[in-house]
Order: C-alpha cells, then structure tokens, then sequence
C-alpha cells in the first residue's frame, strides 16, 4: 500500500523548541510561528530484516528522488539514507545552507536524525539510527545543522513500495517552521560561499547567530545569546589563524548550538509575554466595568438616602403616614439590591461569554470549555485553552468573593475507570493552571465526573463530542447564588 501523493506533499513535521541549555525541557512552539499538515508513518517489523522505502519529491525539488534502508532491531532502528537530484540549498533561499533528515512519530515527537551533506551532483548519504521503530521521514532545507523545528521547505518525503514491511499508521497533523522566520533575516552569507577555505559548518553558524538575533535574542535571552556569539568569535579567530580546521569545525557547532537554544528561549518567553499581555488586557476592562458599575450604584445609595431623610422628617408630621413609608423604601431597597445583583450577574455573564461559552443556570453562571481545547485523549491545555483561562482569571479577580467549582466530563468510549481519571486529571489541570494566574485555593474547587453527566446522546459523533468538556460553575453571594 503507498501514500496518497496529496498526502506525501503535505508533509509536515511537529517539532518542540529546544531546551535552552542541557537538562530543560522543551518549550512550547507559539502556533504564530508554524503552519500545519500532514504524513503517514511506517511501523517497521523489529527483527524482520531489512526493507526499504523511496523518497518522492516535492514541488520545491521536483527533479529529487532517493530511498531508505530501515532495518528495526530491539535496540533501536538503523537508517540508511541516500538522496540525489537536490538542488544547491541556497537555490531554495539565501537562509537555507543545508538539508536535513526527519524522524516524526505518530504521536508528534519528532527527531533531527542528521545533516545530509551533498555533492556538486546533489547527491548525498546518511547513515543514522533511532530508539523508535513507527515513524515518518522527510528532507527539509535547513539554515544550519542543529535545528530542532524544521522549515517548510520540505524535497523529499518517504513513500513505500510493494516490498516494505511495516505498518501503516492514519495521517497525522505536524506542525512546520514558517518559512519568514528564517528568511526575515534576508542573510546574503548563503550566496557567497567559500567552501575551499571555509567550512560549510561556519557559515551554517554565522545563519544561526544572525537568525537568533533577528528574532530578539538579544532581548529575550541574552544570557545564551552571548555565549553564541562569544563561541562564533572563537571560531572566526580560529578560522583567520589557518590552525586546525577541525577546531573551527567544533567551534562553529557549539555556536550553532548555543544559538538555537537561544532562538528556542525566546519563542517561548515571547509567547508567555503575549499571555501575560491578553490576561492584563482583560482584568484591566472587567475592573474599569466593575468600577463604573460602582459608581452608579453609589449615586443610587445617594439618592436613597435623601430619600429615607425626607421620608424620616415626613415621620415627625404623622407617625402613621411615616411607618407606611418606611416600609415602602424597605421594599424599594430590596428590589434594589435584587435589581444590583442581577445587572452584575448579567454583566459577568456578557464578560465571560466574551472568552468561553457561558450560560446561566441555577447553580450560578456555567462556563463551558469544548473537548477541542485538549488534545484527544490528554488532558494537557493547548495555547488558545491557556490563553481564553487567563482571561477568565482576570475577570474573576475583579469581582471578589466568587467562587469556581469545576468539573470534567468524558462520553461513554472507555472503561468507567479511564473516563473517571481523564475527567478528573482535565479538571485539576484547569484548576491548577487558575490558581497559577492568582485565584485563591481554597476558591477553586475540582471533581472528575466521568460519562455520569452527559449533555448529549452518546450514540453519534456529535453528541460524544458535546459530552466532552470542562464545566467551570462560577457562584457566589454577590451574584444571586449562596455558597454551602
């Protein structure tokens, strides 16, 4: 069975930033900065011998081709890649120096298995291996060697043949380096090069310096910014003195290295500034809202009051007439406060509607959050669920004395006990992340409830999907709803 050519030329592949320095973990990729598709993968057989796949080109090097080796064994995968017909990479782009090979797994992780260095011809080979035996491998041009997210500039992607052995996986969405993260730059070194006295290696890190700089390294991460350009100044002097080339060569991976951590770090520090931003943004509008809200409510008291003098002088004359119309302003008082309380839970409903789908019940006002804000299975959040939970933080802050009570939901796919847990890991993750933006603990509450709940049938896709969810009860004295 063979890919769909369609599908092959949708090859994407999802990489993590790189941690900034050995030991971290890898930052979430800000979706600003990519573009998605996707690819079939390949279960190999462990210890079913050697077989083979073929490289198909894409649109970008139409006149490439190639093909694979991949033998599983238990101790990992051998790959032995070979490509010819590819165009010079600088031909694809003044950013782009060199080609690399790419391991995706069904599940997303992916892997840079090497550089593929190729001749005059476009020929070149790699000989490489990894831990996993179900993957997906494709060829990217590159900037330099040790990228941990790969460009979409995507020559070649692998297609089987009659003889492979393996299993084919359903396609999978990956994500892509968008091609103006690299090419903002508009780095002239790739035209000129001199292979005769410089390594391609140094070249590949005068691109990583000057990309990380060109994104804001400077700003973002200066503490592994100047380690890169303190490493490519080390490696230039070693290059002018005519030494020992393999020292340049070392020299100028490290800098290639220190300058992709330091691209890394700040695709993420630039994307927590962006939350942080969207999360003031908000509690800054609930607060002007709720300020707004207070002073009419002041001017009302205002008014009551003079009326409640009038009303006690009017007393004096006729203690009869003043009883009934103390009584009047009693009841005028109450519908006040009932008028007060509804228009502020009308207004918190209108706010949160503005981040998540909300609906009042008798419970309070019920936030719902859709099954799309998690990956399928996980209950780990996506951005935008982080981003629209922000929010939510900040509009609740402005009005003190709320309480959250949020419970996980799952449809009827899986055993009791699995449901039971994903619900309940889904609602401590949406706590967890609350409490983070400032919430009081002791305010915000999680209960996993399993399929008991459902909203829909659970017999079609739609309604499963529907049963889905995160329900976050907001309630509390100041909008109607008694607490205990």
């Amino acid at each position: 069975m063979r890919f769909s050519l369609k599908s092959l030329l949708g090859l994407a592949l999802v990489f993590g930033c790189a941690g900034y320095a050995l030991g971290q973990g890898k930052p979430q990729v800000p979706d600003s900065y990519v573009v998605k598709k996707s690819i079939k993968a390949v279960g190999y057989e462990v210890g079913g011998g050697a077989t083979k796949v073929v490289f198909i080109p894409t649109d970008n090097a139409p006149n490439a081709s190639g093909e694979a080796k991949v033998e599983a064994k238990k101790g990992g995968t051998d790959i032995e890649a070979k490509v010819k017909g590819l165009p010079q990479p600088t031909t694809l782009g003044a950013e782009f120096l060199t080609y690399i090979l790419w391991m995706v797994t069904p599940d997303g992780a992916a892997t840079n298995l090497g550089e593929i260095p190729i001749d005059k011809s476009g020929e070149g080979k790699l000989n490489t291996s990894t831990p996993s035996q179900t993957f997906a491998l494709g060829v990217t041009a590159e900037p330099y060697s040790v990228v941990t997210l790969p460009s979409e500039i995507v020559v070649l992607v692998n297609d089987t043949t009659k003889n492979t052995k393996g299993k084919l996986y359903p396609e999978n969405s990956y994500k892509l380096m968008k091609r103006t993260e690299y090419a903002k730059l508009g780095n002239p070194l790739a035209l000129t090069l001199d292979l005769k006295n410089v390594p391609l290696d140094m070249y590949e890190a005068r691109n990583a310096v000057d990309i990380a700089k060109s994104q804001g390294a400077e700003k973002y991460a200066p503490e592994i910014f100047s380690k890169a350009t303190g490493s490519l100044q080390m490696a230039e002097n070693t290059l002018a003195s005519k030494v020992d080339k393999s020292k340049v060569i070392t020299l100028a991976r490290q800098t290639m290295q220190f300058a992709e951590d330091a691209r890394a770090l700040t695709a993420e520090r630039q994307e927590a500034e962006r939350i942080q931003k969207e999360k003031d943004l908000a509690a800054t509008k609930a607060k002007e809202e709720a300020e707004a809200k207070a002073a009419e409510e002041a001017k009302r008291q205002a008014e009551l009051t003079a009326a409640k003098e009038a009303q006690m002088k009017a007393e004096a004359e006729a203690k009869q007439a003043a009883e009934k119309a103390k009584a009047e302003v009693a009841k005028e008082e109450a519908e006040r406060a009932r008028a007060a309380t509804a228009a502020l839970r009308a207004q918190l409903l209108q706010q949160l509607n503005s981040v998540l789908q909300t609906t009042d019940s008798p419970r309070g006002l019920v936030v719902n959050m859709a099954d799309v804000l998690f990956d399928f299975g996980k209950y780990n959040l996506k951005t935008d669920a982080q981003i629209r939970l922000a929010k939510l933080a900040g509009i609740i802050q402005a009005h003190p004395g709320l309480h959250l009570a949020i419970e996980g939901h799952t449809d009827n796919i899986g055993s009791d006990e699995a449901n039971m847990k994903l619900s309940q890991q889904r609602a401590d993750t949406v706590r967890d992340f609350i409490i983070q933006q400032g919430l009081a603990q002791d305010m915000v509450t999680a209960v996993g409830l399993g399929k008991a709940e459902p909203v829909a049938d659970n017999s079609t896709n739609e309604g499963r999907q529907k049963n889905r969810r995160v329900e976050i009860i907001v309630f509390g004295e100041a909008i109607g709803v008694k607490i205990g």
